[in-house]
């Protein structure tokens, strides 16, 4: 057997032992889990272009939602020397996993400091860092208009002028849930996505759709200005989760 059957077999166990543990995740709580499946290659790539484009220069980059690290393996190889990776999961098994990924990742035994592993929620991340890259795997869709908001004035604090945001949403969710909802929740989804309108028309530099993941997504792409402009006004106001 050949080193690349090898580490083809290995890869292929490791995406099944994900799968799993996502599915498993999901019946306890697919509100926060926001899926049945973890991202595809194909979602990974798109989400995490923004950093291939900065070719060799060191990188801050943030990762918040990482699950079974999916975004996460597509992220470490294209760490240039110098960059530094933190990644923001508040789930305590998904977390442990992604330390482990960590701990094992080939490219990562020089230089295991260069990512770190946070449990906790993105809005209550206690750093000074900020950010070039923000790549987000959260189901925004399923948190309140509360959350939604702390969240995305959140990444924009992280983030350097002129730092890039990604991050995605299925494909057919609003459609579905019109059909499905309650009104309760139908209102809540529709706030959601006023939330979100407004900072894709402040923010936006691009949205590419991704047919190749299970469902098909939009990755949206949100810039941080490099200069000063006026933030969209919260409309919700709360308790933290």
């Amino acid at each position: 057997m050949n080193h690349w059957t090898t580490s083809h077999d290995r890869d292929s166990a490791q995406r099944k032992a994900e799968r799993w543990m996502f599915l498993i995740e999901a019946a306890r709580d697919l509100r926060t889990t926001g899926a049945i499946a973890p991202s595809g290659q194909a979602l990974a790539r798109v989400l995490t272009e923004p950093v291939r484009a900065h070719g060799s220069r060191p990188l801050a980059v943030l990762e918040a939602g990482a699950g079974t690290g999916p975004v996460t393996r597509a992220l470490i190889p294209r760490l240039s020397e110098g960059s530094c990776l933190d990644i923001v999961e508040p789930n305590p098994r998904f977390a442990a996993r992604l330390r482990r990924l960590v701990t094992t990742h080939p490219p990562l035994a020089a230089r295991p400091a260069q990512v770190n592993v946070h449990q906790t929620h993105v809005e209550q991340l206690d750093t000074d860092q900020r950010y070039d890259v923000i790549v987000s795997g959260l189901p925004l869709t399923n948190f309140t208009p509360v959350q939604v908001e702390r969240i995305m004035s959140r990444y924009m604090e992280l983030l350097h002028p002129g730092g890039t945001l990604t991050y995605f949403a299925y494909l057919g969710t609003r459609r579905a849930r019109a059909l499905t909802a309650s009104r309760t929740e139908a209102r809540r989804h529709a706030a959601v996505d006023e939330i979100m309108a407004t900072y894709q028309r402040t923010y936006a530099t691009g949205r590419r759709t991704v047919w190749a993941n299970i469902p098909p997504a939009y990755v949206w792409r949100l810039q941080r200005p490099l200069v000063s402009a006026d933030r969209p006004t919260p409309r919700f106001e709360g308790t933290r989760r």
